[in-house]
């Protein structure tokens, strides 16, 4: 064996092992079964013994008496059979779904453990396929391992020892046969093996497609790209189907080998048999019947375990895709003896540096001290990386450079759990979850009553539509908010942000769908009836962080300005530039002396 395939052996064992441990309280019924099983083999194995006591002691010499005693016995048995194996299907399908039950478990608390990046590695598609379709391939070839493995062993040892038993001689030719075929089967399934391993990336990249059509489908229609997304999808069905074909093809080489071998056998021993009846060396017409019953057993036996070895083959590449997500450590966890309170609102970004997995640094020496219950506008091109950088305070990535502070304490030494429920952020995607409004708005806080939800919803400017739906804050939200407008979307979740009651708040470029009058409102809410909490405000609009204490100017990953607006009118390029095109008149001349002065009179209301 070369090293290699030594390395594989040792890891497949190892992996087996592993994802046993989640077999858990279902321990009890994944040894039933296998009990169950070898009593019921060996009953129906006695069958045909018993079957030549008939013809040979009963049937040939016309002892009735005989046939209907054993005819009782082997009733009896065939009874007791049918019961075991009753039993033993129960218990094997009940650890088989316990076992897949326990592994999606496993599996989805871990995720819900990961960080961005941890989520990034595998990718949405690339998970659902794993906690479904690996799973599935798991839990078929679990159930399989039990019964099949357990009958098929223990059918041909017990097959063989019973045709030895009777023929010692004619039983030559089932261990011919039996070499014959397993050799077959150590040729072909490694070949398959490779099949089935790039079979999944392929179930990968269909969920991939279909995941992103279904979830864009109101934009495919306004953009009428169904043609163009049924070649897409198309495309990776036909990859999925030409790498199955391949494998299955290789697989089906199977079942004409076995079927040759039994009739083979069949062949060999009804000639050899007969002769020796004739002959009268040994050999009876009950134990020529009995052995004939026997082959079809030892070489269904052997069929049996060719068709484990084919899905215990294919749920080897599941199993090692879920053992990734089950041993995938997050990025970011709790550290030992964490911080658990945060002072208060203040935030520093000392010289900081960070880069997605892999990549180049999207922000460079990036060095900001923000006073708690200040309100700083962050404005940036797009790519400028301003997402990132608030993604950076509540630890959805960690730095790769430097550090970001909030209270004065490194974001890394609190408790993640303490930090997120200080550092409320209202991503750029907003997302919503079947359920009522009060559902989804007690995310931010569970124990939230009505009424601090409804003040809420009031500072979000979200009681004005909230109030006019029949069934107001019971009302019923589909899955990803989709019976809602992107305004109406926006305002419910900086609502729910505001139920953590939060000492930072993170708006993520998240009143990009509301209006400019109901954007000041809530800017003017937020400034009034929460002061004391540090508010970062990421925006595309001049007129949503004109009123903020600072604004910082975001060029390609780095700090281009970071000061008051007035002042940024006057010393920086970008801000005017941005300012003129949202502000001037139609684009025309830019009239700085003017603007000024409106900054000026701003600074001094802000005073």
């Amino acid at each position: 064996m070369s090293i290699t395939q030594e390395t594989e052996k040792r890891s497949a064992r190892a992996t087996f092992l592993r994802l046993g441990r989640e077999i858990g309280p279902y321990r009890r019924d994944a040894l039933l079964s296998p009990m169950f099983t070898v009593f019921c083999v060996i009953l129906e194995i006695l069958i045909p013994y018993l079957t030549a006591s008939i013809i040979d002691n009963g049937i040939s010499v016309g002892d009735m008496g005989h046939v209907a005693r054993v005819g009782a016995l082997m009733a009896l048995m065939a009874v007791l059979a049918m019961i075991c194996g009753v039993e033993a299907g129960r218990h094997s399908a009940q650890a088989s779904t316990g076992f897949a039950a326990n592994l999606r478990d496993a599996m989805f608390k871990n995720i819900q453990t990961f960080s961005f990046s941890n989520i990034d590695k595998f990718s949405t598609a690339g998970l659902v396929t794993r906690l479904t379709t690996d799973v599935t391939n798991m839990q078929n070839a679990f159930q399989m391992i039990l019964m099949v493995c357990t009958r098929a062993p223990v059918t041909l040892a017990v097959a063989l020892f019973m045709a030895f038993k009777i023929s010692a001689r004619l039983s030559l030719i089932f261990l011919t046969v039996m070499a014959l075929l397993i050799v077959a089967i150590v040729i072909l399934m490694p070949m398959a093996m490779r099949y089935f391993k790039q079979m999944f990336k392929k179930y990968d990249a269909v969920n991939a497609a279909v995941k992103e059509n279904v979830g864009a489908i109101r934009v495919v229609k306004a953009f009428v790209r169904e043609d163009y997304e049924d070649k897409k999808f198309a495309h990776a069905a036909d990859d999925l189907y030409s790498n199955s074909i391949s494998a299955e093809r290789i697989v089906s080489f199977m079942q004409p080998i076995m079927m040759g071998s039994v009739y083979l056998c069949i062949l060999l021993l009804s000639w050899l048999g007969a002769q020796m009846i004739v002959g009268r060396t040994g050999l009876t017409t009950g134990q020529l019947t009995s052995l004939l019953s026997y082959v079809m057993n030892i070489l269904m036996s052997l069929m049996m375990l060719s068709m484990v070895f084919v899905m215990v083959t294919q749920s080897m590449a599941a199993a090692q895709r879920v053992e990734e997500v089950l041993d995938e450590r997050a990025d970011i966890a709790s550290p030992e003896s964490p911080v658990t309170a945060v002072a208060d609102g203040s935030i520093d970004f000392e010289h900081v540096d960070f880069a997605y997995r892999g990549g180049k640094n999207v922000l460079s020496g990036v060095d900001l001290h923000i006073a708690s219950g200040e309100t700083i506008g962050i404005l940036g091109g797009t790519g400028s990386s301003k997402s990132s950088l608030v993604s950076l305070i509540s630890r959805l990535y960690d730095v790769t450079g430097g550090c970001v502070k909030v209270g004065g304490v490194d974001v890394r030494r609190y408790d993640i759990e303490t930090l997120r429920d200080e550092v409320s952020v209202v991503l750029q995607k907003n997302v919503l979850f079947s359920g009522t409004i009060l559902e989804n708005l007690r995310w931010g806080d569970e124990q939230a009553t009505e009424a601090q939800c409804r003040e809420a919803c009031r500072l979000a400017c979200a009681d004005e539509f909230i109030s006019r739906f029949p069934d107001g804050y019971n009302t019923r939200i589909e899955r990803g908010g989709t019976n809602v407008s992107g305004g109406q979307k926006q305002r419910l979740c900086i609502a729910r942000a505001l139920l953590k009651r939060p000492k930072v708040l993170i708006l993520d470029d998240s009143t990009s769908a509301v209006d400019t009058a109901t954007d000041a409102k809530i800017r003017a809410a937020l400034r009034t009836h929460i002061p004391g909490t540090t508010k970062l405000i990421i925006a595309q609009r001049i007129a949503s962080v004109e009123d903020a204490d600072r604004v910082l100017v975001l060029d390609e990953g780095r700090v281009a300005a970071f000061d008051t607006p007035e002042n940024l009118l006057r010393t920086c390029p970008i801000y005017q530039e941005v300012y003129n095109s949202q502000v001037g008149s139609g684009g025309g001349d830019f009239d700085e002396a003017s603007l000024r002065d409106d900054f000026e009179q701003k600074g001094e209301d802000r005073a």
